[in-house]
C-alpha cells in the first residue's frame, strides 16, 4: 500500500466496527475494520472513538507521520493511508479521518505475538532483547528501540511486535514495524495542553523489550551509530507534515517535530 493522504470523502459506511479497548488508560474506544479489495486484505482503524462526541483522538494521523519517518531513515515498516471518510457506527453517521494498511503476511504465513513466541522458546532466564538477537533479529530490535525513543511510543507490548512463520518453507521472520499510534502527543486532548507539552520527557511506556522507559532502552543498544542507514534533516518536516494542513492543528505539528529533532540530535549525541 503507498502512503498517502485521500482528502476526498470515501464512503465506507459499509464497514463494521469492532472496539478494541484502549491500553494506555485513555478514555474511549479503537475501533478496527477490515475488507478485501483486489484479492487483499485491508485493515482500518480509527483514532480514540466516544460514542457522544466522535472521533477525540489523532492516533490515525500519527500512523501516516511515523510511517514517513521510517521512509526517511531507512527502516522497514508497514505503509499506511490516511483516507478522509464517512462512517457508521452504531446507526450514527462520522465524518473522520482513519487510516488503512495491507495484511503485512505473505501467502501460507501464520502469526503470533512475540511475547507468546518467546514464552515457548526462550532459555530459562533469558532477556527478550537477548532472545531477538539469538534469533537473528537484533538490528530489528535495535531500530524499534531507537523509533521508538524517538516518537515516545507509549504501546510496543508483545503483541504489537509479529513473529512470520511459514511452515512448508521453514522460514520465520519479524513483521514490519507496525501500530505507532500512541504516540507523539496522543494524550494531549486540546491546543492548551499540546503547548504544555515537554517533547523530551520521559513518559513511562509499554515495552516488551526493554524497561518502561523508552530514553533508558537506548542503553541496549551495542551501536546507535548503525541503527538507521539514513538520517534526518531539516528539510524533511515538509515531507512529514505534507497534505496534513487543516488535518491537525498547526501547534501539534510544530510539537511533533521539536519531538523528533531534538530527540534524534539526542540520540546522535550517545
Amino acid at each position: 500500500m503507498e502512503t498517502k493522504v485521500v482528502k476526498e470523502i470515501q464512503d465506507l459506511r459499509y464497514l463494521k466496527w469492532s472496539h478494541i479497548r484502549s491500553s494506555s488508560g485513555t478514555a474511549g474506544t479503537f475501533l478496527k475494520s477490515e475488507s478485501v479489495i483486489g484479492g487483499k486484505k485491508v485493515y482500518y482503524k480509527l483514532s480514540n472513538f466516544d460514542s457522544l462526541n466522535g472521533v477525540v483522538g489523532h492516533e490515525c494521523v500519527n500512523e501516516i507521520i511515523v510511517d514517513r519517518l521510517l521512509t526517511i531513515l531507512g527502516v522497514e515498516h508497514l505503509h499506511y493511508e490516511l483516507i478522509h471518510a464517512i462512517i457508521e457506527i452504531e446507526g450514527k453517521t462520522w465524518e473522520t479521518w482513519l487510516c488503512a494498511s495491507e495484511d503485512f503476511k505473505n501467502e501460507k504465513e501464520s502469526k503470533t505475538a512475540l511475547d507468546n513466541y518467546y514464552r515457548v522458546n526462550a532459555f530459562a532466564g533469558e532477556s527478550h532483547y537477548d532472545f531477538c538477537e539469538r534469533n537473528g533479529w537484533g538490528e530489528y530490535a535495535d531500530q524499534m528501540i531507537a523509533v521508538d525513543y524517538l516518537i515516545l511510543n507509549r504501546d510496543r507490548h508483545g503483541a504489537n511486535i509479529e513473529v512470520l512463520r511459514n511452515a512448508r518453507k521453514k522460514t520465520i521472520r519479524l513483521a514490519p514495524l507496525f501500530d505507532h499510534g500512541l504516540s507523539f502527543l496522543c494524550t494531549c486532548s486540546s491546543e492548551k495542553e499540546a503547548k504544555k507539552f515537554d517533547v523530551m520527557e520521559d513518559k513511562r511506556c509499554q515495552n516488551f523489550i526493554g524497561s518502561m522507559s523508552c530514553l533508558e532502552n537506548l542503553s541496549l543498544i551495542k551501536d546507535k551509530k548503525k541503527v538507521f542507514p539514513e538520517k534526518l534533516n531539516s528539510s524533511d518536516r515538509e515531507i512529514l507534515f505534507q497534505d496534513l494542513d487543516g488535518i491537525i492543528a498547526d501547534i501539534y505539528m510544530d510539537k511533533i517535530w521539536e519531538m523528533i529533532s531534538e530527540r534524534f540530535k539526542y540520540y546522535e549525541s550517545l
